[in-house]
């Protein structure tokens, strides 16, 4: 459970107090979003509000530049911005590079602070860092435990794990059911013992290591390679680790896919997430259409967001029929 300190904590004094209200939604808290000169926006159970230049949360029914105005909302000064980038980063941007090169830090707690700026290329085109950082997402992690009971029943053929498929939008909780998925199968329950786990976290937001270590729940069998991306990570747990299990999130890629059926060939299970609305929508696109998803994985989990709540709405099988147990 996110508290009010563990949100409190995240700012430097210079600004701390303007954020003392929002803190104390810790629960409902999902991003804080700072853009220089812009009005700083806070995302609380799917909605859109504004700070004023006190901390207080305001709600506006229409955001035009005069309401704005009237409310005073708080545009953040970049002095702010560099202020709360640099408490973030103990002072030291230096020692930071490489996370701030890939677009975000995790932080305790496994909250993650998306950044965005001028981006400075190495001669081989990739990224070496960001500088002149004006933009920031706040990404609160919600540990959900028990998440993943509504589905444990469809996870078994008897006690071995299945090749699970968690199939939704954006938002609608594939990342958060898909951690509790890990930590139960890691632990042990009631259908089964615990096994060997292994989690390639691309975007550290499964674990959300810090330090190396996991700041959320995911068993204790579980070795998570943090940062790392997953056709890589997904082959080195298989050859260091040996996993009864492996966990990825976001796979999409015909790279992805392959890596997946290697990882099938060793012998190890696979549970990961994908966008989209149904097996049928996933299956329809290019990148899949030259595997059989429904020969890799035994069942697919279809999540839907109902009045700023995610639920299961439906869990299918191979033949792409709606599992009723």
């Amino acid at each position: 459970m996110v508290g009010q300190q563990e949100i409190i904590s995240i700012f430097p004094a210079s600004v701390r107090e303007r954020f003392r209200k929002v803190a104390s939604h810790a629960e409902e808290l999902q991003e804080i979003r700072l853009q220089v000169q812009c009005p700083v926006r806070i995302i609380m159970s799917g909605r859109e509000h504004f700070l004023d230049e006190e901390g207080n949360i305001t709600v506006l029914r229409s955001q035009t530049p005069t309401e704005l105005e009237r409310a005073k909302v708080w545009r953040i000064k970049e002095k702010e911005l560099d202020d709360i980038l640099q408490y973030i980063c103990q002072y030291s941007l230096y020692a930071f590079e490489e996370e701030i090169s890939q677009g975000f830090i995790t932080i305790p707690g496994g909250h993650r602070i998306g950044l965005a700026g001028q981006v400075i290329l190495r001669e081989d085109g990739k990224i070496r860092n960001i500088k002149q950082i004006r933009f920031m997402n706040i990404r609160i992690s919600h540990e959900i435990i028990g998440a993943a009971d509504p589905i444990m029943h469809h996870v078994y053929d008897g006690q071995t794990v299945r090749n699970i498929l968690i199939i939704a939008p954006p938002g609608c909780g594939k990342t958060t059911m898909l951690r509790d998925l890990i930590r139960q199968i890691s632990d042990g329950n009631a259908r089964a013992p615990g096994v060997q786990v292994g989690v390639v976290d691309e975007r550290s937001e499964i674990a959300g290591s810090f330090m190396g270590i996991p700041q959320n729940n995911v068993g204790m069998r579980t070795d998570v390679m943090d940062a790392c991306p997953k056709i890589s990570g997904m082959m080195m747990l298989v050859r260091s680790m040996a996993p009864k299990v492996v966990a990825v999130d976001e796979i999409g890629s015909r790279e992805d896919m392959r890596a997946i059926g290697q990882i099938l060939q060793c012998g190890s299970k696979i549970i990961a997430t994908i966008h989209g609305e149904s097996p049928q929508d996933i299956m329809g696109r290019s990148e899949q259409k030259e595997y059989a998803m429904d020969d890799i994985f035994d069942r697919f989990v279809v999540l839907e967001k109902v009045d700023g709540h995610c639920q299961v709405r439906a869990v299918y099988g191979r033949d792409n029929k709606q599992c009723c147990n």
